[in-house]
């Protein structure tokens, strides 16, 4: 029995931020809820005739976009068609994306009761003036009573995004950033690095950042900070505490397969018996996704998959083997040669038998490790 992942996206925000590149749209009008789940579950139902194998769901991502602007009722109605649909693994992992302005206590009960048991709550920053900077509609006083009200509804997987390197913001405003978050005692905590991502309005319209020497000693006091705390780092930007990972993404980056659904929602499916693998993404418009949820799907080439394995793994403080390098490409390891050794021999990787992970060098440099994997 073979298990996915599967994505769920939902693209509307109340407003759009500045630096956010990902596919969501400011709110014009009410959203279309109930037409918007019965196209999901339409969509999956298409997704789900390109499975190989018998399969089953491991884990459930609602992502945005902000999901916590739908109701528990309409998730409800999600889940329990996706469950008449393929079979869901027990216990399994349901995360939903929320942001604070849009935190109501009686809400997240529902949404708690009706099966959602991980929450990632986009804080970006305790700091009002860099809240304002990049465009987030809610206060540092308004994260805070989010995350009082997620810990009140029984959310005790809660997730806390966080961003470094913002606009005039000093080494010791992010530690203070990481010391709000840690006393909030999350089970995870996301932080990472702003960038001035192409399409967004930051690229358009650069704000200025502070110098690399300052963010990275900002970076590095803060995760000595979580650390310290009890939060290992097991991703390049991903902290868990007793060991709490989110599973959904170790997925993604242990190079596993998932559906995805919703308006520019991506997926990856392999194939064992016509040993390809397909990537496949959906309209990203809302409204031509509500009209006609079809798939632009591309078959990973041959020459891509060792960039594409590595680009993925290696996200991961634990690195890999290379039997799992051959089960989830179907290629040889003979494939990942000669940068693999080269890596070794400039002191990017370990190499323990047939195990590799990234060295503090290769970590700290990792687009440099990557570029070596390029053809």
């Amino acid at each position: 029995m073979n298990s996915l992942g599967l994505y769920i996206h939902i693209p509307w925000c109340v407003q759009k931020c500045p630096y956010c590149d990902f596919n969501s749209h400011a709110l014009k009008s009410e959203t279309p809820e109930q037409q918007y789940i019965e196209t999901l579950l339409n969509d999956l139902k298409k997704d789900l005739t390109l499975l190989s194998t018998p399969s089953t769901i491991s884990s459930i991502f609602i992502g945005g976009g902000t999901p916590s602007l739908f109701s528990a009722k309409s998730f409800e109605r999600l889940l329990a068609g996706i469950s008449q649909l393929i079979p869901l693994q027990e216990g399994l992992e349901i995360t939903l994306e929320a942001n604070p302005g849009t935190f109501e206590s009686d809400k997240f009960l529902a949404y708690r009761e009706i099966g959602i048991n991980r929450l990632s709550i986009g804080i970006q920053s305790f700091n009002n003036r860099h809240l304002k900077t990049l465009g987030r509609i809610h206060s540092a006083e308004e994260a805070l009573k989010a995350i009082e009200i997620a810990h009140q509804a029984g959310f005790d997987n809660l997730n806390l995004d966080l961003m470094f390197g913002l606009p005039e913001q000093t080494p010791d405003e992010m530690c203070s950033d990481i010391r709000t978050a840690i006393a909030q005692n999350p089970s995870h905590i996301s932080f990472y690095q702003l960038t001035l991502e192409p399409n967004t309005y930051f690229h358009k319209f650069p704000p200025k950042l502070p110098e690399d020497e300052a963010i990275f000693s900002g970076q590095l006091e803060c995760q000595k900070l979580l650390a310290e705390a009890g939060y290992k780092q097991y991703e390049v930007s991903a902290y868990a505490k007793n060991n709490i990972k989110c599973q959904h993404n170790v997925n993604y980056w242990q190079f596993g397969d998932y559906l995805g659904i919703g308006a520019g929602a991506h997926g990856k499916l392999s194939n064992p018996y016509k040993k390809n693998i397909i990537r496949s993404m959906k309209a990203k418009s809302p409204a031509d996704y509500l009209k006609n949820n079809s798939a632009i799907n591309t078959t990973i080439s041959t020459a891509d998959l060792p960039l594409e394995f590595m680009m993925n793994q290696l996200r991961l403080k634990s690195g890999f083997n290379l039997d799992h390098y051959l089960r989830a490409t179907g290629l040889s390891p003979e494939t990942l040669q000669p940068a693999l050794s080269q890596c070794v021999d400039e002191g990017l990787l370990i190499e323990t038998g047939q195990h590799y992970s990234c060295s503090e060098k290769g970590w700290n440099f990792l687009d440099t490790l990557l570029e070596k994997f390029m053809l």
